[in-house]
């Protein structure tokens, strides 16, 4: 049945009819499934919708759950229903509180999460770099140079981070601080880990590495707010970055942009782009160099896209299909948001099954990427599912890389052009290959998952 809000005056009769009992996992005691979600997050969610359907209640770290996944799950977060029945406040308040803010973008719902998008929309799209693809080639031209030197073996996902927080801070901020990537890291790990997915004991906070990394993201914000306030009346609306907007809304509007807000919004960017970004293009880099044909193909268009030597920005995802191919398949099999966090908000029948309010759920989005009802052989690396007419992803709730519903990354836009170039000038500048040809990628599923920190690749030398 389709999912819908209700009162807490179900009555008898229309609980016989209507609701099913909802099946349990039986988990390790304390740990519930723990281990599950700790291995393969996205394997855990698929086995549990195999097994169980849209619905399954289970344990983590000693608290309850109930995971609802599946095409079934994916549509619901973008209905009426879904908005009103779920929020994401609670999964965020260890965030807020750590921070000593108020709230924040990510753990807001309703009117005031519209308010913060509003403020952070702008400098979050795709339109704030218009006209400066080439100085996003230029940053990613010098993180090569600085990070990538011929002959080495070099840690993705590390060079990524560097990279990433090069081309963000310059573009969004105006500042590349990367002295504290690895503060960033850190205190992304502790804080996602502990507070926000729960996976981890809250002990790890008062670790002297975190203190330390939390202390220095903390100083950073202090110095991008006196910067931000310092150019806040020399900069015309138009001429504002993200960081420029979030200062006028404190100025203008601080009763939607508090003081105490300020550090954790500021220093938003890094946190949303770090592991995020730079664990899907680290991935891209595997699937890509995985599969020769696939890189053959890459590099006929990445060759022909900077022949000119500068590029031009119209239409850039459409002259290069397929590495944009690459990056949605890559993006279907390595997903970062494999489920989105929620609370019911209100007693809700989802699928049949009662869900009480006050219950925190996991909405298991990334559940059809696996599914071959939906992706013919969905284990196989194919790059042509997404051009005319097989179109596989168009198929209503199967493909959700950038989450759904009202949370629906807001910087989905900014990303797909910053992820496209990035690879692009990776595949033109570099000549790379794996470590041994049937390498096969190792993952980490904490605090986002992605590749492992130890892949690396070999730079045999520069394409061009």
């Amino acid at each position: 049945m389709p999912a819908s809000c209700q009162g807490r005056n179900v009555t008898t009769a229309t609980q016989t009819l209507e609701l099913r009992e909802t099946p349990a996992i039986r988990g390790l005691p304390y740990l519930g499934s723990a281990l599950g979600m700790a291995k393969d997050p996205a394997q855990f969610f698929v086995q549990c919708y195999r097994k169980y359907g849209p619905v399954v209640r289970l344990s983590m770290l000693g608290k309850p759950y109930v995971l609802i996944a599946g095409v079934e799950a994916a549509t619901f977060m973008g209905t009426r229903e879904g908005k009103d029945c779920l929020r994401s406040k609670e999964f965020w308040s260890g965030l807020v509180a750590e921070y000593g803010a108020t709230r924040t973008l990510t753990g807001e719902d309703g009117e005031t999460h519209k308010q913060l998008r509003d403020v952070m929309r702008s400098g979050y799209s795709k339109e704030s770099i218009k006209g400066r693809y080439n100085e996003i080639v230029d940053i990613t031209d010098r993180s090569f140079e600085r990070d990538w030197p011929i002959g080495s073996m070099v840690p993705v996902v590390q060079a990524m981070q560097y990279m990433v927080t090069d081309q963000l801070g310059t573009i969004l901020t105006g500042a590349a601080p990367l002295e504290y990537v690895q503060d960033i890291r850190i205190t992304i790990l502790h804080i996602l880990n502990v507070l926000v997915t729960r996976q981890r004991p809250k002990f790890l906070l008062k670790r002297p590495v975190y203190k330390k990394a939390k202390a220095r993201v903390v100083e950073l914000g202090e110095q991008m707010i006196k910067d931000a306030r310092a150019r806040y009346d020399k900069t015309a609306p138009e001429d504002r970055n993200l960081i420029d907007d979030i200062m006028a809304a404190h100025i203008e509007h601080p009763d939607v942009m508090p003081a105490s807000d300020l550090i954790v919004s500021l220093t938003g960017p890094y946190v949303a782009g770090l592991d995020t970004v730079a664990n899907t293009t680290a991935a891209i880099t595997y699937t890509v160099l995985k599969h020769p044909d696939v890189l053959r193909r890459v590099h006929e268009e990445v060759d022909a896209l900077f022949a000119d030597g500068t590029i031009e920005e119209a239409d850039l995802l459409k002259r290069i299909p397929s590495l944009q191919g690459a990056i949605m398949e890559t993006m279907r099999l390595y997903p970062i948001a494999v489920a989105q966090m929620r609370t019911a908000t209100r007693d809700f029948v989802f699928e049949g099954h009662q869900i009480r309010e006050g219950e925190m759920l996991y909405v298991g989005t990334s559940v059809p990427h696996f599914m071959s009802e939906y992706w013919p052989h969905p284990e196989k690396f194919d790059i042509d599912r997404y051009a005319k007419p097989r179109a596989e992803h168009l198929k209503p709730g199967v493909y959700s890389p950038f989450g759904r519903g009202p949370h629906t990354c807001l910087g989905k836009s900014l990303a797909e052009v910053q992820i496209a170039l990035t690879m692009a000038r990776l595949f033109y500048k570099l000549d790379l290959e794996l470590e041994t040809p049937d390498y096969t990628l190792k993952t980490k599923t904490a605090p986002t998952p992605g590749p492992a920190m130890d892949f690396k690749v070999r730079v045999k030398g520069l394409r061009h």
